[in-house]
């Protein structure tokens, strides 16, 4: 835009442009940071693509946890750097606030990191001339641990000094909820049914009983007693006339 300095159409200022667009951005790289979460709880820091945010890019950023509260830029994009005036990647994010909002910003930012979850701030400058949003995404690092954040900072307004700080005027902090898949409940075991005693189940367990009673008659008499079996149990006879007439014979 600033090809031809002799057309001045084709120059636009920075604050004619902050005026006219929206928060947009913001919302683009939430979409972006839950694609690449999908069912897990965090992406890691080595899973952001650039190329998935380029329309977002000047707003985005990466933060470092380097102790509890404290987090240090370590990419930015070139709006953050037209705030501030000078180059910001190495400063702590909190060089964006006011002095009275830096420590509740820290306490939220730390929470942030332990639960994990996820910031959104509106912010207001000093002068209350420019308003802006702030999204914290927090990520896993290559160690597996969550000390890094994706965030993205889009203002509106007059922003007429540098370094441009802000007031915190909201904060929303929302838990990040893993999606479990439905289970299936186990299959039961099928209950096996009890097999009903047969007939020669039953008669082994008559001769056991008979065998037990002659032990007991044997301890008490003191005689041997044959283990009696139920074979010795006579059928009864059947006489038929002749048979019947024979009897009467004898």
């Amino acid at each position: 835009m600033y090809e031809n300095p002799k057309d001045a159409q084709n120059i636009v200022k920075l604050t004619d442009f902050h005026t006219g667009h929206s928060f947009a951005a913001v919302a683009q790289v939430e979409a972006y940071w839950e694609g690449l979460r999908q069912d897990r709880l965090l992406p890691k820091r080595s899973d952001i693509d650039p190329r998935g945010i380029e329309a977002a890019l000047e707003y985005a950023f990466i933060l470092e946890r380097v102790a509890p509260g404290v987090a240090r830029m370590r990419i930015a994009g070139s709006h953050l750097s037209d705030l501030m005036g000078m180059e910001v990647r190495g400063m702590p994010i909190t060089a964006f606030l006011s002095t009275e909002s830096r420590r509740r910003f820290s306490d939220m930012l730390e929470e942030l990191f332990a639960t994990p979850a996820v910031g959104s701030l509106a912010l207001r400058n000093e002068t209350g001339e420019a308003e802006g949003r702030m999204i914290l995404l927090p990520l896993k690092s290559d160690m597996g641990d969550v000390s890094r954040m994706l965030g993205c900072f889009v203002t509106k307004g007059d922003i007429a000094a540098d370094p441009c700080r802000f007031d915190i005027e909201n904060i929303q902090i929302r838990p990040i909820a893993v999606n479990q898949p439905a289970v299936d409940p186990a299959p039961q075991a099928p209950v096996a049914e009890t097999p009903r005693p047969t007939a020669s189940h039953n008669n082994r367990r008559d001769r056991r009983s008979l065998s037990a009673l002659g032990q007991i008659r044997q301890l008490t008499t003191g005689r041997q007693v044959t283990p009696a079996t139920t074979d010795h149990i006579k059928r009864p006879r059947i006489i038929t006339m002749r048979g019947l007439f024979r009897l009467f014979l004898q």
